[in-house]
This record gives C-alpha cells, sequence and structure tokens, in this order.
C-alpha cells in the first residue's frame, strides 16, 4: 500500500510528537487526512493556464419582479428599519460533509431565488428618505454573497465548501445582481451594513429587525450590536418575531408565478406516483419494500425538481396508521393498502403535497373501498364548500361531519353524530386526529407563523393555496373497531388554489375514486 502520510523521524521524542499533535488545532484535524500540494511552484502552475470565463449575459428571472412586489409589502410594513434576512448557513450531516444547501423560504420569497446561490448570503433592507427606495418603497435593498474566488486563488482549489474545483462555479456578483434586479456586495461588507448606526431609536440608531432561526454568525452579529449600543434584548427579541410573523403572512396570498411554481411541482409529484405504481410489483414480499417506494419518487423528485418538499411517506399495511411514518422499512404485502404522501420540490423551491391510498394488488377489497369511499366523500364535501369568504376553519368542520356521519353508520361512534361532533365530544377524532388543510407553498406547512386571526380563523381569499386531506386511521391494536377494519389507514389530499369563483383542484389529474385509480394501477402495470 502506497502510504504517502508523512512519519515522524526515529529522533522524534515521543514527548515531542505529543505535544506537537495537541498544538493542533482540534477544528484543523479534519485535514489530516489530506495530502495536498502547497508548494510555490504548484500554486503558480495552478493558478495559470485557465480559460477566461464566460461571459454570456445575464437575463432577469422570471420571479424578479413578483419578489420586489414583495419586497415594497415588507417597506411599507416597517418603513425606517433596517431588516435583515439571512438565507442560512451550510448544515453539518456529518463531520466534515453537509447537507444540500437550502435557502430559508422568507429569503427565497423576497429574492425570487431558488437553488442556484450560496449559502450565507444575506438580504439587508437598509431604510432611506419615505418613497425614495427602490420602486417607490422606503427601503434599498442589498444582497450580500460569497463571489466566485478567482481560479488564481487557493480557494479554487483547496476550499471543499466554496471552492469552484470542489462544489462547481458560484455566481458572480454582477450575475446575480442582473437575475435579481437587487444591488449585490461582497460578504465581506456585511458587517458594516448590518451594525452602521446602528442603536436605539430614542437616541438616533437606527432600529434592526432581523429573521431570526437561519444563521448563527448573524444573529450573534446583531444581538452583539445591539449589547453594545445598549438596546434591550428582550424588546429587539419581540421586534424579530414581528418580523418573522409578516413574512409568514406575506405568504398566504400567492401571485401568478407562484401558482404557476406550484402547478410545475404538482405535475411532477403526479409522475412520481406514476413511477411508484410501477414499482409496486418489485416492492410487494421484499423486506424493505416501502423502501422501493421511497426510492421510485426520490429519483422522480431529483429528476424533475430540486429535492424532495419533504420526507416522503410510503407507509403499507398498519404502518399507514401512523401520521408521519417516514421510517418507510416495511414490506409491502399483497392485500395491503400502501399510503404515499410525498411532494416534489421545484427548483424555485415551491413543493406539492398530495396524498393517494393505494390497494397493493391494484384492486380495493370491499372493507378498504368503503373507509376509502368514507374519506373520499368528505374530501369532496370539503372541496365543494371551498370559494372565497368561507372561514379556513370550515373546510374541517365540513370534513368531520361526514367522517363522523359514516363512523356512526358502521357503529363505531360511542355517541351521536351530534355528540361527537360538540367540542365537548370529538369521539370521532380518534380515528382522524390531525387537520383536514394546511397552507402550501415554499414550505410543506407554508405560513406556519402567521396569527390565528389570519390563519385558522381567516376568511379565504382568492390566491390561497392549501391541501384538503381527511383519513381515517385503524390501527391492528384498536379494539374500539372490528377485526376487519384494524391495521387499515386511508388519506386523500389534494392541492387547492382559491379562484375568484370558488377553487381549482391542481392535483385532480391524479386518479381518486376507487375505480379510477384500479383502472389507473391496471393501465400503469399493464
Amino acid at each position: 500500500m502506497n502510504d504517502e502520510t508523512p512519519r515522524p523521524t526515529d529522533q522524534t521524542a515521543p514527548a515531542d510528537q505529543a505535544s506537537a499533535a495537541a498544538d493542533q488545532p482540534v477544528e484543523d484535524r479534519v485535514n489530516n487526512r489530506s495530502q495536498k500540494p502547497t508548494s510555490d511552484a504548484f500554486k503558480r502552475f495552478m493558478g495559470s493556464n485557465w480559460a477566461p470565463a464566460e461571459t454570456t449575459p445575464v437575463l432577469p428571472d422570471a420571479s424578479a419582479p413578483f419578489a420586489a412586489r414583495r419586497r415594497k409589502a415588507l417597506s411599507e410594513q416597517f418603513e425606517g428599519e433596517r431588516l435583515v434576512i439571512p438565507a442560512g448557513a451550510l448544515k453539518v450531516r456529518s463531520n466534515d460533509t453537509d447537507y444540500r444547501f437550502r435557502a430559508h423560504s422568507a429569503f427565497a420569497h423576497l429574492t425570487g431565488l431558488g437553488v442556484d446561490h450560496e449559502p450565507e448570503a444575506t438580504l439587508v433592507l437598509e431604510p432611506v428618505d419615505h418613497g425614495a427606495g427602490d420602486h417607490g418603497g422606503h427601503h434599498e435593498a442589498a444582497l450580500y454573497f460569497r463571489p466566485m474566488a478567482g481560479r488564481d486563488s487557493e480557494e479554487f482549489y483547496s476550499n471543499a465548501r466554496s471552492g469552484e474545483f470542489w462544489i462547481g462555479t458560484r455566481p458572480t456578483l454582477g450575475g446575480l445582481q442582473a437575475r435579481t434586479g437587487i444591488r449585490t456586495a461582497d460578504l465581506s461588507e456585511l458587517e458594516v451594513a448590518v451594525t452602521k448606526n446602528a442603536g436605539a431609536v430614542e437616541i438616533g440608531g437606527v432600529r434592526i429587525r432581523l429573521l431570526r432561526g437561519s444563521d448563527l454568525d448573524v444573529e450573534a452579529l446583531v444581538d452583539t450590536s445591539r449589547i453594545n449600543t445598549g438596546v434591550d434584548l428582550e424588546f429587539s427579541d419581540g421586534l424579530d418575531a414581528q418580523l418573522t410573523e409578516f413574512l409568514s403572512e406575506l405568504r398566504l396570498v400567492k401571485d401568478g408565478w407562484e401558482i404557476e411554481e406550484l402547478r410545475g411541482s404538482v405535475a411532477a409529484t403526479i409522475a412520481g406516483f406514476e413511477d411508484i405504481v410501477r414499482v409496486l410489483p418489485a416492492a410487494r414480499g421484499h423486506e424493505r419494500g416501502e423502501r422501493i417506494v421511497e426510492g421510485a419518487f426520490f429519483s422522480r423528485a431529483r429528476l424533475e425538481g430540486n429535492d424532495l418538499g419533504y420526507d416522503t411517506i410510503a407507509a403499507s399495511g398498519n404502518n399507514a396508521t401512523v401520521l408521519h411514518w417516514i421510517r418507510n422499512n416495511g414490506e409491502v404485502r399483497s392485500g395491503d393498502l400502501i399510503l404515499v404522501d410525498a411532494g416534489v420540490e421545484a427548483d424555485s423551491l415551491y413543493t406539492a403535497d398530495i396524498t393517494r391510498t393505494l390497494p397493493v394488488d391494484g384492486t380495493f377489497s370491499p372493507i378498504q373501498r368503503t373507509i376509502y369511499q368514507a374519506v373520499l366523500e368528505a374530501a369532496d364535501a370539503a372541496f365543494a364548500a371551498v370559494r372565497p369568504g368561507l372561514r379556513f376553519r370550515d373546510i374541517h368542520t365540513t370534513a368531520m361531519q361526514v367522517l363522523a356521519e359514516r363512523l356512526h353508520e358502521w357503529g363505531l361512534l360511542p355517541v351521536s353524530v351530534e355528540e361527537a361532533l360538540s367540542p365537548e365530544g370529538q369521539q370521532h377524532r380518534r380515528w382522524m386526529p390531525h387537520g383536514t388543510s394546511h397552507h402550501l407553498g415554499l414550505d410543506v406547512h407554508d405560513c406556519a407563523q402567521a396569527k390565528r386571526e389570519l390563519y385558522l380563523d381567516a376568511e379565504i381569499v382568492p390566491g390561497m393555496v392549501f391541501t384538503i386531506e381527511p383519513g381515517l386511521y385503524f390501527k391492528s391494536e384498536d379494539l374500539a373497531v372490528p377485526e376487519e377494519y384494524r391495521g387499515i389507514g386511508v388519506r386523500i389530499e389534494d392541492d387547492i388554489y382559491v379562484t375568484d369563483e370558488g377553487a381549482e383542484n391542481l392535483s385532480a389529474a391524479l386518479p381518486r375514486t376507487p375505480d379510477d385509480v384500479e383502472a389507473w394501477m391496471a393501465r400503469l402495470l399493464s
């Protein structure tokens, strides 16, 4: 074996060896496995004879004008304050390997950027005179990020996190500015941009609001500035929370560009469900058949999108009664149902969220069909009720009415339908413990920090996108139901777009009725 790792000579005393090892910082020891050349001759040669960078004109992203309108809405809300929205930093998966980077959804919403930008980028909205800012707003936006290092630099070939030799090309300052319409600057300028003139408003300082939970280094920078200028941290935490809340509520109504992105995510997700059906014969009987299903969908997500919008649920048999079953390490058995809850995240980071419950053999048994039909009727009733002006919470109420009635007809409810539906009852929720709907967009559970009165208690308006996903889950150990029900879990989930007239089911092209599901599976398997 050829091992070029330098070894201490025989003349080196053990104590000296131990001292040298102790002097090496722990964080640097990950490089002990490396054998990188460091000679000046290598550096000179490595920095020479590279073709010029491509100079193809960069066009504005289609998202740019929509993102500009979102930034203006943010500017109107927080006039006179500096707003700091980090994209986020790389997150370690194992030792010195990172997860694939995904920007914070609020950053993506305000810049229009999806996957093709750098970790640690930060958007700063600097307050200016009333109406003198970008697009007639009260702020000028600047995007700070680390541009690509020149090929004559050591970073080019030695930095495994940011060097082009390791991770590929990165945007230039000019290229990203052309794409977004936002002034760009080197990340090295961020500290001054965030902290200059910062301080308490009553003494003439500029108030900072920060999107927290995204980048700890930026949080430390802002908090240190606050401490140094005598700003109360507890009060500032409240200001930051208000910014987070507003950025979440800003996404409650989608614009036309967002709707088209969601349509693309839904179409790719439907293709992924077709892939799932095609691999069911291979999954059936395999000791980890659920992983075969999961893998088929993941392949489609990476082929047509950026990634999964969330971890796929591929739950066969009794696993379908576990609401967030993502271990996906179970068998796929003949005669069972498999519940698949999955969504493709587009390159723009918008995700679909669809669930179908499929008969593994292509045909529902009588009891499976009965339970499936009840869930479908609940979903259809909820969808039929959707219209502008309806309260968001009423979607759930409508679905629960149907499910409670069916459970009563089957003799499973220990009380009347009326008592079960009352706030003091809720016995039907034993078999449907989750909510029926949630907003959908950049996050699978979008707008999650919105105020209750703007979410659950809000009136539905055109442009909202949310799911409708009732279900029934009868666990194998549930002695409150007859044996034939046990081990069956059914959920049907679709993505709903509210229009001026009512609603559109964006995922309606994926079969929903028992007959249609069986015919669709037969066609794909033939």
